[in-house]
């Protein structure tokens, strides 16, 4: 009897061990429960100075800051892509009529992935009229392929992902001196819910 009544207990703390292990909460399920908020340029500039702080002297850091003079008014969750567009740049007829330059764009969309991209590009209709837009990710497209494309034609709205935009730039393919608008695809999340900034490659 003495040893039945010993092993009873032990099955209960393995079964309550396990219990434990399935209830832990993964990141997805934190990040579920938080409400998407608009991003404000204190999230960016904090970001900038978290990644940079450990390198970078304090002269350095202070460059890296960015007055909020720089920011256009965020998306505050209530505009569809088009027409936040329409609101950040209501001149965007005369902008576009004026670019003539090649390997550069007016408006540079940064977002995580190549579906995201194109997810982005078909919300714009509306917005980019007649105007050419360039795919700027990795997925299926090769770096020199978009070099050649940036170099012959002239492009007014590129779309792509931050590590494709990083590569095109150091290899002199896009220059940035005619962007006057960079969006950033700051809210939306992946599968595993996380947004852009969450990704340690980013």
């Amino acid at each position: 009897p003495t040893e039945c009544f010993l092993s009873q207990p032990e099955e209960k703390q393995e079964s309550t061990v396990k219990a434990k292990k399935r209830k832990k909460k993964k990141i997805s399920d934190v990040l579920q429960k938080s409400a998407p908020k608009p991003g404000v340029p204190a999230d960016l500039q904090n970001l900038l100075s978290q990644h940079f702080g450990e390198n970078r002297s304090v002269i350095e850091i202070e460059e890296l800051k960015l007055p909020d003079s720089c920011f256009l008014p965020a998306n505050d969750l209530s505009h569809s892509f088009s027409s936040y567009l329409k609101e950040i740049c209501p001149k965007w007829a005369k902008l576009r009529r004026n670019h003539k330059e090649k390997k550069s764009v007016v408006m540079l969309v940064l977002c995580s992935s190549a579906l995201r991209s194109l997810e982005l590009i078909k919300s714009m209709t509306t917005f980019k009229g007649d105007c050419k837009v360039l795919k700027l990710f990795a997925k299926h497209i090769k770096i020199k392929e978009q070099i050649n494309m940036l170099e012959k034609g002239v492009f007014h709205i590129g779309v792509g992902t931050p590590g494709r935009v990083k590569a095109l730039v150091e290899q002199d393919g896009l220059c940035l001196n005619s962007t006057k608008y960079m969006i950033l695809d700051w809210n939306w999340r992946d599968q595993k819910l996380r947004r852009m900034m969450d990704i340690p490659e980013v």
